[in-house]
């Protein structure tokens, strides 16, 4: 594998339209700038999943979804049960604005949303200045790498590079919840 990125070269990465992989609360995941159509087009091609599944907005803050999300849209008992959980390994689906592109969403009318206390995202977010695409750093179908040395040479091979660091420790996937119905959608 290649030197592992910094975050303020991740960043710089991700605004020149790159896709990199990075650790998460539980695994290594993809990310690239979700408002640069063709960056996730193209990381969703690397790990041959199809858009109208939609992905994970990632962020270092509830700051950085501004906008982004229809809180109004939300009881205030939903809506605060959402932000008492954050930051954390707690990903939600909650109503967007216009401001969210298909290309994110996929054929869902919310998208799935974490702001994380995961020291290497928040520091990648940050770095970046908004939130992130996240979608685990596999071939669709494939198992998860929970480790570095566990990321696919193919997927690997595909990508403007590797951020230092290492997971969470967390034994599977963050779990997604529905913040209108509080229906668990991934365990």
């Amino acid at each position: 594998m290649t030197t592992p990125l910094t975050p303020n070269e991740a960043a710089d990465a991700l605004r020149r339209g790159g896709v990199v992989a990075y650790p998460t609360e539980a695994v290594w995941g993809l990310g690239c700038d979700p408002f640069d159509e063709s960056a996730v087009m193209r990381l969703l091609a690397i790990k041959q999943r199809p858009v109208d599944k939609g992905v994970i907005l990632i962020a270092a803050s509830r700051s950085q979804f501004d906008g982004l999300l229809d809180w109004p849209a939300l009881t205030d008992v939903q809506r605060d049960a959402v932000l008492a959980s954050w930051p954390g390994p707690n990903t939600w689906i909650v109503p967007t604005t216009a401001r969210v592109p298909r290309w994110i969403t996929g054929t869902h009318d919310g998208v799935a949303v974490r702001v994380s206390a995961h020291p290497d995202v928040v520091a990648l977010c940050s770095a970046f200045g908004g939130p992130l695409v996240s979608t685990s750093a596999n071939l669709a179908g494939e198992p998860p790498a929970f480790t570095r040395e566990a990321l696919d040479p193919r997927v690997i091979g595909l990508l403007d590079g590797v951020t230092v660091g290492e997971t969470g420790g967390l034994a599977s996937p963050t779990a997604i919840r529905d913040a209108r119905t509080g229906a668990q959608i991934r365990a």
